[in-house]
């Protein structure tokens, strides 16, 4: 199976750039994107259809905001719009698709680079999104979780550490976390299990000629549960696609 991991930074915006040629290219069974910036009835789903894709949508209430969105080929056997969580809910973070005894969940983590309020939005979010995730693994052994968390985990993930120690998305208190998702929950940081020395990065500041000079950091990631970490066959940045401020993160994994 062939997972894409894929920050739109506008749905809309992507399909104008070729994002439906560029997913003529391959056979990927499931593309989650986030950040979609859109409701469902402003994307032309037709397009998605056409390539075999069933689709489900989360778009926060705030129109032009957040959002994820799930295409497969195979029909889901269970969604979950949200988590439960109101304040969450209301943004368009989470998706849940279970495809029979796969847990697929596409999230959009905040980030806290416009302020301590967001920050603090960030923090709440993550212990909730935590909590929730620990539940399901309860049930649901072979869980896989997508998406722009919005943290680089380590020095190798981010294109200069000392610089940006204070830098929102590569604070300890969130690299702490990320280690704890990691270590607790059991989960193979897809990318870095297959690549332990590699550096690659999936997304990079608009300013500055970041992407030219790859000056960027890794924050979208796809983590595996313990039950499936040793089925992952490949995770790479496909850094030469751009559509988005990010690239798309793919992963190809054996299920059985």
């Amino acid at each position: 199976m062939k997972i894409l991991c894929y920050n739109l930074n506008g749905i809309r915006s992507a399909m104008s750039k070729g994002l439906i040629n560029f997913l003529q290219t391959d056979t990927f069974d499931i593309v989650c994107v986030q950040e979609t910036k859109a409701q469902i009835d402003q994307v032309d789903v037709a397009a998605f259809e056409a390539l075999g894709y069933h689709h489900h949508f989360v778009s926060a209430e705030k129109k032009g905001y957040s959002g994820v969105a799930t295409f497969s080929k195979q029909k889901a056997t269970f969604v979950q719009y949200g988590m439960d969580v109101p304040e969450f809910d209301f943004e368009g973070r989470v998706l849940r698709t279970d495809f029979d005894d796969l847990t697929l969940l596409n999230i959009y983590f905040p980030s806290g680079t416009s302020g301590e309020e967001r920050q603090a939005v960030k923090y709440k979010f993550l212990d909730a999104i935590y909590k929730h995730v620990e539940n399901i693994l309860k049930e649901r052994p072979h869980t896989i979780v997508v998406g722009d968390y919005n943290i680089a985990h380590t020095a190798l993930d981010i294109h200069n550490a000392k610089s940006n120690e204070k830098s929102s998305g590569f604070l300890p208190e969130e690299r702490a976390w990320m280690t704890r998702w990691l270590t607790e929950l059991n989960f193979a940081d897809a990318f870095r299990h297959k690549n332990p020395e590699m550096r690659q990065y999936s997304w990079w500041s608009t300013r500055f000629n970041s992407r030219a000079q790859n000056k960027g950091w890794r924050i979208d990631y796809q983590s595996v549960s313990a039950a499936l970490k040793n089925n992952i066959v490949s995770c790479v940045q496909l850094n030469d696609i751009i559509h988005s401020d990010h690239c798309p993160v793919l992963m190809e994994i054996e299920l059985i």
